[in-house]
Parts: C-alpha cells; sequence; structure tokens
C-alpha cells in the first residue's frame, strides 16, 4: 500500500498581503511617487514600441509625458500619462492580482533585439500598491491606445481586499491613478515637496514630468517640465564636454568647485551598466565621519533612481568617489530600496573599482599637479585599500606617496617606484619608519646610520600608516622593513666593529640593564646610532609606541609590551653612567637614557614629573 499524494495551492488572505505590502515592505514612504512615475513612464515607453506598428495609436497626442497634479482641497495626488493605457482585462490582470507585473509580462513578448532598447523598469508588479501606505483610497481610470472609442474603465479601492470596475466615458488615452491622501500625509500635497521628490527619484525619467506652474501660492493653468528628462551619462562621450561633466558633477555633488577628474563607461555583454565616476578636489567637511554611512555613489535602474549605493559598489578606502551607476537589471528587494548581493553586484563593484584605479593611475602618470592635489585631500583614505583590498595591493601601493629623506619638507611625493629607482646596487630592502609627526620621523635617532652611509628611508607620519604597514611588506619583489624594528644586518668590516664595540661596552651594557630591571626587554650595543645616545627598538612585528598610544587613549586595553633599548656607548651620556661611582646619579643617567628614548619614539612618559626633576637634577651636577 502507498499513501496517496495529494497536491494543494497556497492559499493567502488577499486582505493580508495588501496589509503587508503596504505597511512592511516599504521603509521610506515617499517611495510611492517613484513607484507610480516608474509605472507611467514604463507606459510610455510601451507606447513608444508599439507605435512602430500602429503610427496611428499616437494620433492627436504624439508628445508622450507624464503629469502630477495636487488637488488641495480634495486632498488628492494624480499621475496621469498618455501611454499605452489599459483595457478592462487588463486592469483586472495588473491591479487586481498582486505581484502581477504587466512590464514582466509584455518584455517576455519582445524580441531580444526591441528587449535591449526597452527603458521598462517593472519588476515584482506591486510598486503600484505602495500607494496605499500613503492613501486611503486609490483610482485609477484608464483606456488603452488601441481601444476605440473614447470610453475607458475606472478602477477603485481602499486597499482592504476589494476593488470595483466602473465603465466611464470621455476618458483620454493613457492612465491617471488618483490618490486620496489619508489625513496624516497632508505634506504630500505640498507643491515644493512633490516636486523635490521628483528630483531626487525621477529626474532622468526619459519623459517629461510636468507640473502645473505656482501663482501667488496657488496652481495656474500653465504647465512646466520639473525634470530633465535625459540622463548625461546615456549620451556618447564624444557629445559632451568638460563643461558638461562638470556642471553635472557640481549638481550631483553640490560641490562648488569642479572635480579634478572623471570616468565615463559603458559595459555592454552578458550584463550592461553605464558609469560616470568623478574624483573631488578636495574633501567635504564631514568626509571623515560616518565611514560606513556612504552617499557618493547614486545606483539607477533604467534612469529611475534607486538608492545611494556607495557600500555595495565601491570600496570603503574609495569612498571620495562621487557618481552614478546605471544597470539596465540588477537584483533588488521587491521594494526596490536594497540591492541584493549576487555575482551581478561583485562584477560591477570590481568594474567600478578597477576604473577608479585606473583613473588614478593615469592622473598620477599625467599631471604630477593634479594627483598631490588629489593626494593631499584622499591619501590617507586609499591607504586603506592596502589592509581591505588584497587583490588590488600592488596596484594600490603604486599610487603611494610618502615624504623620505632625500625630498625636500613634509609634503609627500615619492612613490616606491621612485625609492626603488633611486636605490644603488646591493640594496634589496625598502626601509621606512613610522611615527606620530613629520618631524618626529625625520628626528628619529633610529635613522642615523642609514643617513650616514646615503640610504634613503621613507618618512611615514599618518595614524595609519603603522596599520597600513603592516599589510605592505612588499612592492616589485622588494621587501619593506622598518628601521626600528628588528635586527638591522651589516658587512663583514662593520661586523667586526660591531662586535669589538660590544665585548668593550659589555660593562655598561650590564649595568644599564640592572639599573632599568624590567623596565626594557633587553639592552645591547646599537647599530643604528651614531650621533643619539640611545634609541628604542621593538620585534619586528610589534606595535609602535605612537600607534599605542593613541589606541589606549581611544580607551582600549593594550598589553605590555617592554622593547629593547639600544645605547651609543661613543656618546658622552654614556661614558659619563659608565663612569659615575654614585648609584642614585647612576640610576638617574640610566632613565634618562630610557626616557628620552620613549620621547623620540613617540611614547608617554609615566611620570612626566620625576622625569623632569630627574632632568635637573643631571644638569645640576
Amino acid at each position: 500500500m502507498t499513501a496517496a499524494t495529494e497536491t494543494r495551492k497556497f492559499e493567502a488572505e488577499v486582505a493580508q498581503v495588501l496589509h503587508l505590502v503596504t505597511h512592511s515592505l516599504y521603509s521610506h514612504k515617499e517611495i510611492f511617487l517613484r513607484e507610480l512615475i516608474s509605472n507611467a513612464s514604463d507606459a510610455c515607453d510601451k507606447l513608444r514600441f508599439e507605435a512602430i506598428a500602429n503610427p496611428s495609436w499616437l494620433a492627436g497626442d504624439a508628445e508622450l509625458r507624464i503629469d502630477v497634479s495636487i488637488d488641495k482641497d480634495a486632498r488628492t495626488l494624480s499621475v496621469h500619462d498618455n501611454g499605452i493605457g489599459m483595457s478592462r482585462d487588463e486592469l483586472v490582470a495588473n491591479l487586481g492580482t498582486i505581484a502581477s507585473s504587466g512590464t514582466r509580462r509584455y518584455l517576455e513578448s519582445m524580441s531580444a533585439e526591441n528587449r535591449s532598447d526597452s527603458r521598462l523598469i517593472g519588476q515584482f508588479g506591486v510598486g503600484f500598491y505602495s500607494a496605499f501606505v500613503v492613501a486611503d483610497e486609490v483610482t485609477v481610470t484608464s483606456r488603452g491606445a488601441g481601444d476605440n472609442g473614447n470610453e475607458g474603465t475606472r478602477w477603485h479601492s481602499n486597499g482592504k481586499g476589494e476593488y470595483s470596475l466602473e465603465t466611464v466615458s470621455d476618458v483620454p488615452r493613457g492612465t491617471t491613478v488618483t490618490l486620496h491622501l489619508k489625513e496624516d500625509e497632508g505634506e504630500f500635497l505640498d507643491s515644493w515637496k512633490v516636486r523635490s521628490l521628483v528630483s531626487r527619484y525621477s529626474e532622468h525619467i526619459g519623459f517629461p514630468i510636468r507640473m502645473l506652474k505656482e501663482g501667488e501660492g496657488k496652481p495656474t493653468a500653465e504647465w512646466e517640465t520639473v525634470n530633465s528628462a535625459s540622463a548625461l551619462w546615456t549620451r556618447p562621450k564624444n557629445e559632451l564636454k568638460d563643461e558638461d561633466y562638470q556642471n553635472f558633477y557640481k549638481s550631483l555633488s553640490h560641490d562648488f568647485s569642479d572635480a579634478l577628474s572623471w570616468t565615463h563607461n559603458r559595459v555592454e555583454g552578458n550584463q550592461n551598466f553605464t558609469s560616470l565616476l568623478f574624483v573631488p578636489a578636495k574633501a567635504p567637511f564631514d568626509f571623515m565621519q560616518g565611514r560606513e554611512e556612504r552617499k557618493g555613489l547614486k545606483l539607477y535602474i533604467r534612469r529611475v533612481f534607486i538608492m545611494d549605493a556607495s557600500e555595495q559598489l565601491l570600496p570603503a578606502y574609495l569612498r571620495f568617489v562621487r557618481g552614478v551607476v546605471d544597470s539596465d537589471d540588477l537584483p533588488l528587494n521587491v521594494s526596490r530600496e536594497i540591492l541584493q548581493q549576487n555575482r551581478q553586484v561583485e562584477r560591477i563593484r570590481g568594474a567600478c573599482t578597477k576604473r577608479v584605479l585606473d583613473l588614478l593611475d593615469k592622473l598620477a602618470a599625467d599631471d604630477a599637479g593634479k594627483y598631490s592635489t588629489f593626494w593631499n585631500a584622499f591619501g590617507g583614505v586609499l591607504k586603506e585599500g592596502i589592509a581591505e583590498d588584497a587583490g588590488n595591493r600592488e596596484r594600490i601601493a603604486k599610487l603611494l606617496r610618502f615624504s623620505s629623506t632625500q625630498s625636500d619638507g613634509p609634503a609627500p611625493s615619492v612613490s616606491l617606484d621612485d625609492y626603488i629607482g633611486r636605490m644603488p646596487l646591493g640594496q634589496d630592502v625598502i626601509w621606512y619608519i613610522t611615527a606620530d609627526s613629520y618631524a618626529a620621523a625625520k628626528g628619529s635617532p633610529q635613522l642615523e646610520a642609514l643617513k650616514a652611509k646615503g640610504t634613503e628611508v621613507l618618512l611615514m607620519s599618518d595614524r595609519i600608516d603603522e596599520w597600513m604597514a603592516g599589510y605592505l611588506t612588499e612592492y616589485s619583489g622588494k621587501k619593506l622593513r622598518h628601521v626600528g624594528k628588528g635586527e638591522i644586518e651589516l658587512d663583514a668590516a662593520a661586523s667586526e666593529a660591531q662586535k669589538a664595540s660590544e665585548e668593550a661596552a659589555a660593562p655598561v651594557v650590564a649595568r644599564i640593564k640592572q639599573l632599568l630591571g624590567e623596565r626594557v626587554r633587553d639592552v645591547k650595543v646599537s647599530r643604528r646610532l651614531t650621533d643619539s645616545p640611545s634609541c628604542l627598538v621593538l620585534d619586528e612585528y610589534d606595535m609602535a609606541l605612537h600607534l599605542r598610544r593613541v589606541i589606549k587613549q581611544s580607551g582600549h586595553e593594550m598589553p605590555e609590551a617592554n622593547p629593547t633599548l639600544e645605547i651609543n656607548p661613543k656618546h658622552a651620556l654614556v661614558k659619563r653612567l659608565e663612569a659615575e661611582g654614585n648609584e642614585a646619579k647612576a640610576s638617574d643617567l640610566a632613565m634618562l637614557l630610557l626616557e628620552q628614548a620613549q620621547v623620540a619614539e613617540g611614547a608617554q612618559l609615566e611620570d612626566p614629573s620625576a622625569f623632569v626633576r630627574r632632568m635637573n637634577r643631571i644638569l645640576l651636577g
């Protein structure tokens, strides 16, 4: 015996589904206007295609458009289009069935050639119902373009699970959606508010969106277009001038200054999208706030604004970029407010990242002055990419700029390629030092031996540099080494001299180690020092002391990490300690060697007042 298998359809309570759509699907209620205008645009686009075979459908009203009107007395907002319209049966099919997308069915019926040129937007068939977020009643009056006579159909519903249909006369071609606004949604009766929403969401819809002009605070009988009805990024590049791009950038970013550079690209194939990306000349005043709340890149789908999508379409280290991405199709959630992550999104993200890095490469190669402007504004942000984007690490490293012991002043102008190009034969290491200021880096005693040999050292003084350097361990086959970490190798002759110096200084080294105790990990004769009496040296993977200080100040606990104290036995202060017979004075001298090394390294003294007293005792003999 086998059990009988029965298959049944899911049953849906329509009123509950409508309630879910109108109360849970949309996080921003003004989205309703975007959805209704998008539907109207689809209707105009459908008629544009159908009129190729049926030109008579456009007779008497050939200028396709969308009209938005407000009636404050009746508390209604209406969206009218003179597009393809709907018959009675189509109204039932499209509006009487939730999640039935007429646009999708229309696209499926089109040839592949026509589909690629279509700008139709609708995907889910629920956008229309967003009207019930702000309206307690919705009326739709429509007449199809191919219908004879002037009779149309009126559809009416309160969004609670039922709707009515009636035949009406004197209906123009197209569709009018009238929203009877709820009592607490009076803001959408404000002409300025509605115009601002059109500008935000539908500025680049391909058909004119019109509203009645205002006169003395009241609407007149004259219509005016309130959107640009064109998207600059969809125009061929050879038709656009620099002035066009700059004007668009200023309107997009609200920046009074010109953009530094831009890249405009169209990708076609399995996935079609256009990107227009700008690099600003300077950072806005609030740029460093809200790293994860990025608003620089706007996502459009077929010229309809969907969202600020910087987080999904560009990595955080490129958050300075402004621009638009317009895709023919991308996976959105049902309310079209959230971009779903999948391979299509990752491909666009990868392409946008590559375009920006290509643009910066070109800027660095062709215009050093402009690139310097970019670096001064956004170099610290670009450095984040060394840690966050391993796949592009070498490309980003090529774009980095630093000060060095051979550059003039603190302005970062030395690239890693510049450094390698100046390396003498036999040098296989890129030397650098990190500090909390340019002056501290340039004056660090740890540089003395390398400077004496004429070896160039990169001076890194941004707060992010120590963290970044932990990931940038190699470039173009050359290792990067911190001059204040680990051991420094010497040639054979220098090694012999170092060995002799260590043997001669063994007693003073032992005495300092005994005086300082657990304050230091070890005491050694330095290979780094030529002029200064002492310096601190960390293990190769230890965090720099100035960065440890910053992290502790931000409230994070840091484990103790005692550095090694290196001394210069030829320095007068060390010789004085070596000859000092008074143990208290010797202790002061040992502490002074440690404390001045800590100050030079950027560490914070545990007891500054004790340091001052100790210094005074030594100075006074």
